[in-house]
C-alpha cells in the first residue's frame, strides 16, 4: 500500500509506466466536474471509475489480482480499513469478470483516513475495507484507477 498525496505522484513513477499513465490521468482531468462513470485510459489495462456516495458504518474487505487500485479522494473523506491478504478467509470468491473478492478479515492492521487531494494505491496482497464513515455519514466523490499489472 502506498498513501501520498497527488502533488507527489511522480515519485511513483518508476515504479510502472501504467501507474505513471493512471496518476497523468488523474492530474490532467477536472475531476470536480467529471461525471460519475467508467472512462477508458489505456483500454482495459487501465481505467477509472468515477464514484459519488454516502460513507458508510460498515463495508466488506476486497481484494484484486489483474488489477492495482489507485484510490484517490475529489472530494469529501473516508476512512480505509488496510491488512495483508494473508490475514483474511475468502467470504465471497473470487470473481474473475470484475477483478474482486469479498474477504472476512480478523486483523485490521491500520485505518486510513483518504482526504481530498490523497490517494492509497493497492496491490494485491493489500485487502482493504473502502468507503467507511470516519465519525458522521458523508459524502464523497472518489475515483478509482484500476491499472493492470
Amino acid at each position: 500500500m502506498i498513501k501520498d498525496k497527488l502533488t507527489n505522484a511522480d515519485t511513483y513513477y518508476g515504479i510502472s509506466e501504467r501507474l505513471k499513465q493512471g496518476f497523468e490521468w488523474l492530474k490532467n482531468n477536472d475531476l470536480l466536474n467529471i461525471p460519475d462513470g467508467r472512462y477508458l485510459i489505456d483500454g482495459e489495462k487501465i481505467f477509472a471509475n468515477v464514484q459519488s456516495y454516502i460513507t458508510k458504518d460498515d463495508a466488506p474487505y476486497e481484494a484484486h489480482r489483474r488489477y492495482a487500485d489507485i484510490q484517490y479522494m475529489i472530494k469529501g473523506l473516508e476512512k480505509v480499513g488496510v491488512t495483508d491478504y494473508s490475514n483474511c478467509t475468502t467470504d465471497k470468491e473470487y470473481d474473475k469478470e470484475k477483478d474482486i473478492e469479498f474477504l472476512h478479515c480478523n486483523i485490521c492492521s491500520s485505518y486510513q483516513t483518504l482526504e481530498e487531494g490523497e490517494f492509497l494505491v493497492f496491490y494485491p496482497q493489500d485487502a482493504h475495507q473502502p468507503s467507511l464513515t470516519p465519525d458522521n455519514k458523508l459524502s464523497v466523490k472518489k475515483v478509482i484507477v484500476k491499472v493492470e499489472i
